[in-house]
């Protein structure tokens, strides 16, 4: 795993071959914090890192100035892993939770300037988690929801939806309230 850009920049992480994480390419990684770059300024914002896997997303976020970084992983391994890096890179700023992503959208408070969702392409709820985010009042008036997702899906007619993007076989739907 390795963070592309900002104060971390190009630091790497080993990540254990018997993962089941599917990380997000650093094609794709760097393409849409490309985009991101443009809809919202990472720095001193709060974002949510659902299904975070390696937490390559989470770390990039921290990475670009976000002064808060929540990832939610429910796999423990991976979030020993996570809590390693964040060890590693010696940061109180990214709160690793161990648990289900469904159960804290459920329960929580907050709200955010970024939410990112990587979840499993073969998550049998996949396709609730735009709505169940978008009508949960968990993203500020002027924030953005990225959500990646194979090719099968199309939430164009969802509110708030704003473009999709396309790197390879990877898939960005992206939503902003404004």
């Amino acid at each position: 795993m390795r963070i592309i850009g900002g104060i971390y920049k190009s630091r790497r992480f080993e990540v254990p071959k018997n993962f089941k994480a599917r990380p997000t390419t650093d094609f794709a990684k760097e393409n849409i914090f490309n985009v991101i770059g443009n809809l919202i300024d990472t720095e001193d914002t709060i974002a949510l890192d659902l299904f975070a896997g390696t937490g390559s997303i989470g770390f990039e976020f921290l990475s670009r100035g976000c002064k808060e970084v929540i990832c939610v992983e429910k796999d423990r391994f991976h979030h020993a892993f996570i809590q390693k890096v964040k060890g590693e890179l010696k940061t109180e700023s990214l709160i690793a939770i161990k648990g289900d992503a469904f159960t804290f959208l459920n329960s929580c408070k907050q709200t955010f300037d970024i939410i990112f969702a990587d979840p499993p392409y073969a998550l049998k709820d996949l396709s609730k988690i735009p709505e169940l985010i978008l009508s949960g009042n968990l993203l500020n008036s002027n924030g953005v929801f990225i959500m990646e997702h194979p090719k099968e899906y199309d939430f164009s007619k969802l509110p708030f939806f704003s473009q999709k993007r396309t790197y390879g076989a990877v898939n960005f739907s992206i939503f902003t309230p404004q």
